[in-house]
Protein backbone atom coordinates (compact mmCIF):
# COMPACT_ATOMS: atom_id res chain seq x y z
CA UNK A 1 0.00 0.00 0.00
CA UNK A 2 0.89 3.65 -0.59
CA UNK A 3 1.99 5.07 2.72
CA UNK A 4 0.03 8.41 1.78
CA UNK A 5 -3.48 6.28 1.84
CA UNK A 6 -5.97 7.42 4.26
CA UNK A 7 -6.84 5.13 7.07
CA UNK A 8 -10.26 4.12 5.72
CA UNK A 9 -8.52 2.95 2.56
CA UNK A 10 -5.53 1.09 4.57
CA UNK A 11 -8.06 -0.70 6.80
CA UNK A 12 -9.86 -2.33 3.54
CA UNK A 13 -6.62 -2.92 1.26
CA UNK A 14 -3.32 -2.97 3.67
CA UNK A 15 -2.57 -6.81 3.83
CA UNK A 16 -5.50 -7.61 1.77
CA UNK A 17 -4.27 -7.96 -1.86
CA UNK A 18 -6.56 -10.01 -4.39
CA UNK A 19 -5.83 -13.83 -4.01
CA UNK A 20 -3.30 -14.63 -6.92
CA UNK A 21 -5.14 -18.09 -7.62
CA UNK A 22 -8.52 -16.99 -7.70
CA UNK A 23 -8.94 -13.03 -7.98
CA UNK A 24 -11.14 -13.23 -4.29
CA UNK A 25 -11.31 -9.82 -2.66
CA UNK A 26 -11.37 -10.85 0.65
CA UNK A 27 -8.17 -13.21 2.20
CA UNK A 28 -9.08 -16.46 2.40
CA UNK A 29 -9.19 -18.38 5.82
CA UNK A 30 -5.94 -20.73 5.86
CA UNK A 31 -7.06 -22.86 8.30
CA UNK A 32 -3.85 -25.15 8.14
CA UNK A 33 -1.08 -26.15 10.83
CA UNK A 34 1.42 -27.07 8.65
CA UNK A 35 2.57 -26.50 5.21
CA UNK A 36 4.33 -28.55 2.45
CA UNK A 37 8.32 -27.36 1.83
CA UNK A 38 10.23 -27.60 -1.73
CA UNK A 39 13.11 -29.45 -0.13
CA UNK A 40 14.83 -29.31 3.32
CA UNK A 41 14.40 -25.75 4.47
CA UNK A 42 12.57 -24.94 1.25
CA UNK A 43 9.55 -22.78 2.28
CA UNK A 44 6.99 -21.81 -0.02
CA UNK A 45 6.11 -17.65 0.84
CA UNK A 46 4.67 -14.54 -0.82
CA UNK A 47 3.40 -16.38 -3.32
CA UNK A 48 0.14 -17.22 -0.93
CA UNK A 49 -0.99 -13.21 -1.14
CA UNK A 50 -1.71 -12.62 2.38
CA UNK A 51 1.72 -12.91 3.90
CA UNK A 52 3.12 -9.85 6.07
CA UNK A 53 6.04 -8.76 4.14
CA UNK A 54 8.11 -9.67 7.04
CA UNK A 55 6.98 -13.30 6.68
CA UNK A 56 9.87 -14.84 4.50
CA UNK A 57 7.82 -18.58 4.16
CA UNK A 58 5.64 -20.93 6.05
CA UNK A 59 6.36 -24.26 7.99
CA UNK A 60 4.03 -24.38 10.97
CA UNK A 61 1.11 -21.80 11.86
CA UNK A 62 2.42 -21.65 15.37
CA UNK A 63 4.90 -19.30 13.66
CA UNK A 64 3.36 -17.96 11.03
CA UNK A 65 0.13 -18.13 9.08
CA UNK A 66 -1.27 -16.22 6.01
CA UNK A 67 -4.40 -15.03 7.32
CA UNK A 68 -2.46 -13.81 10.12
CA UNK A 69 0.01 -12.53 8.05
CA UNK A 70 -3.25 -10.41 6.48
CA UNK A 71 -4.13 -9.24 9.31
CA UNK A 72 -0.84 -7.78 11.00
CA UNK A 73 0.14 -6.28 7.32
CA UNK A 74 -3.66 -4.43 8.21
CA UNK A 75 -2.82 -3.51 11.55
CA UNK A 76 0.93 -2.36 10.96
CA UNK A 77 -0.70 0.03 8.49
CA UNK A 78 -3.04 1.62 10.83
CA UNK A 79 -0.95 2.32 13.57
CA UNK A 80 1.73 3.44 11.32
CA UNK A 81 4.28 1.02 12.87
CA UNK A 82 7.28 -0.77 12.00
CA UNK A 83 5.67 -4.32 12.57
CA UNK A 84 2.73 -5.56 14.40
CA UNK A 85 1.61 -9.16 15.61
CA UNK A 86 -1.37 -11.08 16.57
CA UNK A 87 -2.13 -12.70 19.47
CA UNK A 88 -5.05 -15.15 20.97
CA UNK A 89 -6.12 -12.38 23.58
CA UNK A 90 -5.41 -8.49 24.57
CA UNK A 91 -3.73 -10.63 28.13
CA UNK A 92 -1.63 -12.04 25.47
CA UNK A 93 -0.31 -9.52 23.47
CA UNK A 94 0.61 -7.52 26.75
CA UNK A 95 2.34 -10.56 28.60
CA UNK A 96 4.14 -11.63 25.70
CA UNK A 97 5.55 -8.00 25.29
CA UNK A 98 6.35 -7.63 28.78
CA UNK A 99 8.67 -10.96 28.97
CA UNK A 100 10.10 -9.68 25.77
CA UNK A 101 11.38 -6.26 27.07
CA UNK A 102 11.47 -7.37 31.23
CA UNK A 103 13.65 -9.51 33.08
CA UNK A 104 13.33 -10.01 36.95
CA UNK A 105 14.47 -7.53 39.21
CA UNK A 106 12.82 -4.33 36.38
CA UNK A 107 10.46 -2.03 37.94
CA UNK A 108 7.66 -0.86 35.65
CA UNK A 109 5.40 2.49 36.26
CA UNK A 110 1.60 1.94 35.61
CA UNK A 111 -1.60 4.21 36.10
CA UNK A 112 -3.02 4.37 39.33
CA UNK A 113 -6.88 3.47 37.07
CA UNK A 114 -5.65 1.15 34.78
CA UNK A 115 -7.56 -1.47 33.85
CA UNK A 116 -8.47 -4.21 36.53
CA UNK A 117 -7.10 -7.06 34.39
CA UNK A 118 -3.74 -5.09 33.40
CA UNK A 119 -3.33 -4.50 37.22
CA UNK A 120 -3.90 -8.38 37.88
CA UNK A 121 -1.22 -9.34 35.62
CA UNK A 122 1.18 -7.16 37.30
CA UNK A 123 0.27 -7.66 40.63
CA UNK A 124 -0.60 -11.31 40.70
CA UNK A 125 1.74 -12.51 38.02
CA UNK A 126 4.71 -10.53 36.90
CA UNK A 127 5.40 -9.91 40.51
CA UNK A 128 5.95 -13.80 40.95
CA UNK A 129 8.93 -13.42 38.25
CA UNK A 130 10.68 -10.46 40.60
CA UNK A 131 9.19 -7.52 38.23
CA UNK A 132 7.96 -4.84 40.29
CA UNK A 133 5.22 -2.11 39.41
CA UNK A 134 4.34 1.13 41.07
CA UNK A 135 1.04 2.81 40.36
CA UNK A 136 1.16 6.94 39.03
CA UNK A 137 -1.41 9.07 37.73
CA UNK A 138 -0.24 9.16 33.99
CA UNK A 139 -2.55 12.33 33.81
CA UNK A 140 0.10 14.07 36.03
CA UNK A 141 3.73 14.61 34.15
CA UNK A 142 5.24 15.90 36.89
CA UNK A 143 4.17 12.80 39.06
CA UNK A 144 5.53 10.55 36.25
CA UNK A 145 9.08 12.60 36.70
CA UNK A 146 9.23 11.85 40.02
CA UNK A 147 8.63 8.21 39.72
CA UNK A 148 11.07 7.98 37.26
CA UNK A 149 13.99 9.63 39.33
CA UNK A 150 12.76 8.17 42.68
CA UNK A 151 13.49 4.55 40.93
CA UNK A 152 14.73 3.49 36.94
CA UNK A 153 11.75 2.01 35.00
CA UNK A 154 12.13 -0.49 32.40
CA UNK A 155 9.08 0.55 31.32
CA UNK A 156 6.05 2.78 31.33
CA UNK A 157 2.76 1.71 30.85
CA UNK A 158 0.03 4.15 29.80
CA UNK A 159 -3.82 4.07 29.13
CA UNK A 160 -5.43 6.77 27.56
CA UNK A 161 -8.56 7.22 27.65
CA UNK A 162 -7.98 4.87 31.02
CA UNK A 163 -10.81 1.64 31.77
CA UNK A 164 -12.94 2.77 33.40
CA UNK A 165 -12.30 6.49 34.52
CA UNK A 166 -11.69 8.07 30.98
CA UNK A 167 -8.50 9.74 32.42
CA UNK A 168 -6.41 11.66 29.85
CA UNK A 169 -2.30 11.31 29.58
CA UNK A 170 -0.16 13.34 27.23
CA UNK A 171 1.80 10.84 25.07
CA UNK A 172 4.20 13.02 23.78
CA UNK A 173 4.84 14.66 26.77
CA UNK A 174 5.46 11.13 28.60
CA UNK A 175 7.02 9.68 25.29
CA UNK A 176 9.98 12.72 26.20
CA UNK A 177 10.12 11.87 29.62
CA UNK A 178 10.60 8.37 29.12
CA UNK A 179 13.54 8.90 26.02
CA UNK A 180 15.47 11.01 28.82
CA UNK A 181 15.05 8.40 31.58
CA UNK A 182 16.04 5.13 29.55
CA UNK A 183 12.36 3.59 30.11
CA UNK A 184 10.07 2.27 26.78
CA UNK A 185 6.75 3.92 26.88
CA UNK A 186 3.61 1.31 25.42
CA UNK A 187 0.22 3.18 25.34
CA UNK A 188 -3.20 0.72 25.18
CA UNK A 189 -4.95 2.25 23.28
CA UNK A 190 -7.87 -0.33 23.46
CA UNK A 191 -10.40 2.33 24.20
CA UNK A 192 -9.24 4.95 21.40
CA UNK A 193 -8.20 2.29 18.58
CA UNK A 194 -5.93 3.17 15.83
CA UNK A 195 -8.51 5.59 14.21
CA UNK A 196 -9.09 7.80 16.96
CA UNK A 197 -5.17 7.55 18.40
CA UNK A 198 -1.83 6.75 17.08
CA UNK A 199 0.62 6.70 19.81
CA UNK A 200 3.36 5.58 17.81
CA UNK A 201 3.58 9.04 15.52
CA UNK A 202 3.10 10.74 19.02
CA UNK A 203 6.63 9.08 20.28
CA UNK A 204 6.05 5.70 22.29
CA UNK A 205 7.64 2.77 21.66
CA UNK A 206 4.91 0.16 21.54
CA UNK A 207 0.89 -0.45 21.47
CA UNK A 208 -0.96 -2.68 22.45
CA UNK A 209 -4.87 -3.89 21.68
CA UNK A 210 -7.35 -5.85 22.57
CA UNK A 211 -8.73 -6.52 19.19
CA UNK A 212 -11.66 -7.85 20.45
CA UNK A 213 -12.99 -4.43 21.30
CA UNK A 214 -13.41 -1.57 18.65
CA UNK A 215 -11.14 -3.23 16.05
CA UNK A 216 -12.60 -6.71 15.66
CA UNK A 217 -15.99 -4.52 16.59
CA UNK A 218 -18.71 -7.55 16.69
CA UNK A 219 -18.65 -8.77 19.86
CA UNK A 220 -17.63 -12.31 18.11
CA UNK A 221 -13.95 -12.78 18.69
CA UNK A 222 -11.08 -12.62 21.08
CA UNK A 223 -7.61 -11.02 19.94
CA UNK A 224 -4.89 -8.89 20.83
CA UNK A 225 -2.51 -7.41 19.16
CA UNK A 226 1.35 -5.20 19.18
CA UNK A 227 2.49 -2.97 16.92
CA UNK A 228 6.22 -1.41 17.64
CA UNK A 229 8.31 1.17 16.12
CA UNK A 230 11.52 -0.90 16.64
CA UNK A 231 11.81 -3.60 13.74
CA UNK A 232 14.58 -5.02 16.70
CA UNK A 233 11.90 -5.09 19.47
CA UNK A 234 9.41 -6.70 16.77
CA UNK A 235 11.89 -9.65 16.40
CA UNK A 236 12.64 -9.95 19.99
CA UNK A 237 8.20 -10.18 20.18
CA UNK A 238 8.04 -12.55 17.11
CA UNK A 239 10.46 -15.20 18.62
CA UNK A 240 8.76 -14.78 22.28
CA UNK A 241 5.37 -15.40 21.01
CA UNK A 242 6.89 -18.62 18.69
CA UNK A 243 8.22 -19.48 21.81
CA UNK A 244 5.16 -19.69 23.59
CA UNK A 245 2.53 -20.12 21.56
CA UNK A 246 -0.18 -17.28 22.19
CA UNK A 247 -1.18 -17.07 18.66
CA UNK A 248 -4.83 -16.71 17.32
CA UNK A 249 -6.40 -18.91 15.41
CA UNK A 250 -6.78 -18.12 11.41
CA UNK A 251 -10.33 -17.60 11.33
CA UNK A 252 -10.35 -15.59 14.70
CA UNK A 253 -7.56 -13.46 12.48
CA UNK A 254 -10.06 -13.22 9.47
CA UNK A 255 -13.28 -12.05 11.97
CA UNK A 256 -10.95 -9.59 13.12
CA UNK A 257 -9.80 -8.52 9.34
CA UNK A 258 -13.12 -8.26 8.76
CA UNK A 259 -14.06 -5.78 11.68
CA UNK A 260 -11.11 -3.51 10.78
CA UNK A 261 -12.40 -2.99 7.37
CA UNK A 262 -15.25 -0.73 9.38
CA UNK A 263 -13.42 0.48 12.02
CA UNK A 264 -13.61 4.49 10.82
CA UNK A 265 -17.09 4.39 10.07
CA UNK A 266 -18.34 2.80 13.28
CA UNK A 267 -15.95 4.83 14.87
CA UNK A 268 -17.55 8.34 14.02
CA UNK A 269 -20.61 6.47 15.12
CA UNK A 270 -19.60 5.68 18.63
CA UNK A 271 -18.36 9.24 19.33
CA UNK A 272 -21.00 11.31 17.79
CA UNK A 273 -23.97 8.84 20.61
CA UNK A 274 -21.47 8.73 23.32
CA UNK A 275 -21.21 12.70 23.55
CA UNK A 276 -24.76 13.05 22.97
CA UNK A 277 -25.11 10.36 26.04
CA UNK A 278 -22.31 12.38 27.91
CA UNK A 279 -24.37 15.12 27.20
CA UNK A 280 -27.55 14.04 28.83
CA UNK A 281 -25.90 12.65 31.95
CA UNK A 282 -24.63 15.58 32.44
CA UNK A 283 -27.54 17.52 32.93
CA UNK A 284 -29.41 14.65 35.05
CA UNK A 285 -30.57 15.16 38.55
CA UNK A 286 -29.96 11.23 39.32
CA UNK A 287 -25.96 11.86 38.09
CA UNK A 288 -23.09 12.92 40.05
CA UNK A 289 -20.55 12.80 37.78
CA UNK A 290 -19.72 12.02 34.20
CA UNK A 291 -16.49 10.83 32.73
CA UNK A 292 -16.20 11.74 29.13
CA UNK A 293 -13.03 13.31 27.25
CA UNK A 294 -15.57 15.03 25.01
CA UNK A 295 -17.18 17.35 27.90
CA UNK A 296 -15.42 21.07 28.08
CA UNK A 297 -15.32 20.31 32.19
CA UNK A 298 -13.14 17.10 31.30
CA UNK A 299 -9.90 17.28 32.75
CA UNK A 300 -7.84 15.62 30.00
CA UNK A 301 -10.19 17.40 27.18
CA UNK A 302 -7.55 19.50 25.91
CA UNK A 303 -4.99 17.21 25.77
CA UNK A 304 -7.38 14.67 24.21
CA UNK A 305 -8.50 17.04 21.33
CA UNK A 306 -4.92 17.71 20.54
CA UNK A 307 -3.80 14.07 20.33
CA UNK A 308 -7.34 12.06 19.33
CA UNK A 309 -9.46 12.22 16.10
CA UNK A 310 -12.49 11.79 18.00
CA UNK A 311 -13.02 11.24 21.94
CA UNK A 312 -14.29 7.15 21.93
CA UNK A 313 -16.97 5.51 22.64
CA UNK A 314 -17.04 4.42 26.20
CA UNK A 315 -18.97 6.82 29.07
CA UNK A 316 -18.62 6.37 32.61
CA UNK A 317 -20.89 8.21 35.55
CA UNK A 318 -21.32 7.62 39.35
CA UNK A 319 -24.89 7.75 40.70
CA UNK A 320 -25.88 9.80 43.67
CA UNK A 321 -28.28 7.05 45.13
CA UNK A 322 -25.07 5.00 45.76
CA UNK A 323 -23.83 1.85 44.62
CA UNK A 324 -27.69 0.00 45.75
CA UNK A 325 -29.20 2.08 43.45
CA UNK A 326 -26.37 1.82 40.67
CA UNK A 327 -26.64 -1.93 40.39
CA UNK A 328 -30.37 -1.16 39.93
CA UNK A 329 -30.18 1.15 37.18
CA UNK A 330 -27.51 -1.71 34.75
CA UNK A 331 -30.42 -4.30 35.30
CA UNK A 332 -33.40 -1.85 34.62
CA UNK A 333 -31.78 -0.73 30.94
CA UNK A 334 -33.64 -2.27 27.91
CA UNK A 335 -30.78 -1.33 24.91
CA UNK A 336 -27.69 -1.27 27.20
CA UNK A 337 -27.24 -4.85 27.95
CA UNK A 338 -25.57 -6.18 31.46
CA UNK A 339 -21.82 -7.48 30.11
CA UNK A 340 -18.60 -7.28 30.19
CA UNK A 341 -16.16 -6.18 27.51
CA UNK A 342 -16.56 -3.11 25.03
CA UNK A 343 -16.19 -1.80 21.62
CA UNK A 344 -19.00 -3.63 19.79
CA UNK A 345 -21.69 -2.10 18.01
CA UNK A 346 -24.23 -3.11 20.58
CA UNK A 347 -24.45 -1.18 23.25
CA UNK A 348 -23.27 -2.63 27.00
CA UNK A 349 -23.78 -1.36 30.55
CA UNK A 350 -21.44 -2.81 33.86
CA UNK A 351 -20.72 -2.06 36.97
CA UNK A 352 -16.58 -2.42 36.98
CA UNK A 353 -16.44 -2.16 41.33
CA UNK A 354 -18.14 -5.70 40.89
CA UNK A 355 -17.80 -6.56 37.40
CA UNK A 356 -14.55 -5.72 35.37
CA UNK A 357 -12.70 -4.19 37.83
CA UNK A 358 -13.31 -6.08 40.75
CA UNK A 359 -9.76 -7.68 41.32
CA UNK A 360 -8.75 -4.01 42.22
CA UNK A 361 -10.87 -4.02 45.30
CA UNK A 362 -8.65 -3.21 48.00
CA UNK A 363 -6.09 -2.37 46.13
CA UNK A 364 -4.89 1.91 45.35
CA UNK A 365 -6.48 1.16 42.25
CA UNK A 366 -10.15 0.47 43.93
CA UNK A 367 -13.39 2.19 41.78
CA UNK A 368 -16.08 3.72 43.45
CA UNK A 369 -18.97 1.48 44.10
CA UNK A 370 -21.38 3.68 42.35
CA UNK A 371 -19.41 3.96 39.18
CA UNK A 372 -21.46 2.81 36.28
CA UNK A 373 -19.48 2.37 32.90
CA UNK A 374 -21.28 2.44 29.05
CA UNK A 375 -19.82 1.26 26.03
CA UNK A 376 -21.99 3.31 23.91
CA UNK A 377 -22.96 1.07 20.26
CA UNK A 378 -23.91 2.27 17.06
CA UNK A 379 -27.48 2.57 17.70
CA UNK A 380 -29.88 5.59 17.41
CA UNK A 381 -28.29 7.94 20.01
CA UNK A 382 -32.19 8.82 20.40
CA UNK A 383 -33.01 5.37 21.58
CA UNK A 384 -29.78 5.05 23.59
CA UNK A 385 -30.71 8.06 25.41
CA UNK A 386 -34.55 6.92 26.07
CA UNK A 387 -33.11 4.10 27.35
CA UNK A 388 -30.52 5.68 30.05
CA UNK A 389 -33.13 8.41 31.20
CA UNK A 390 -35.86 5.26 31.53
CA UNK A 391 -33.65 3.30 33.53
CA UNK A 392 -32.55 6.29 35.95
CA UNK A 393 -35.69 6.95 37.21
CA UNK A 394 -36.92 5.80 40.47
Amino acid sequence: MDSRDAFETLAIHAGQDPDPVTGAVVPPIYQVSTYKQDGVGGLRGKELGAAARWIEGYEYSRTDNPTRGALEECLVALEGGARSLAFASGMAASDCLLRAVCAPGDHVLIPDDAYGGTFRLFDKVLTGWGVSYRPVPMSDPAAVRAALAERPARLVWVETPTNPLLGIADIAVLAKLCRGAGALLVVDNTFASPYLQQPLALGADAVVHSTTKYIGGHSDVVGGAVVVADPGLGERLYFTRNAVGSVPGPFDSWLTLRGAKTLAVRMDRHCHNAQRVADMLTGHPRVSQVFYPGLAAHPGHEVAAKQMRGFGGMVSFRVRGGAGEAVEICGRTRLFALGESLGGVESLIELPARMTHASVTGSALEVPADLVRLSVGIESADDLIEDLRAALQP
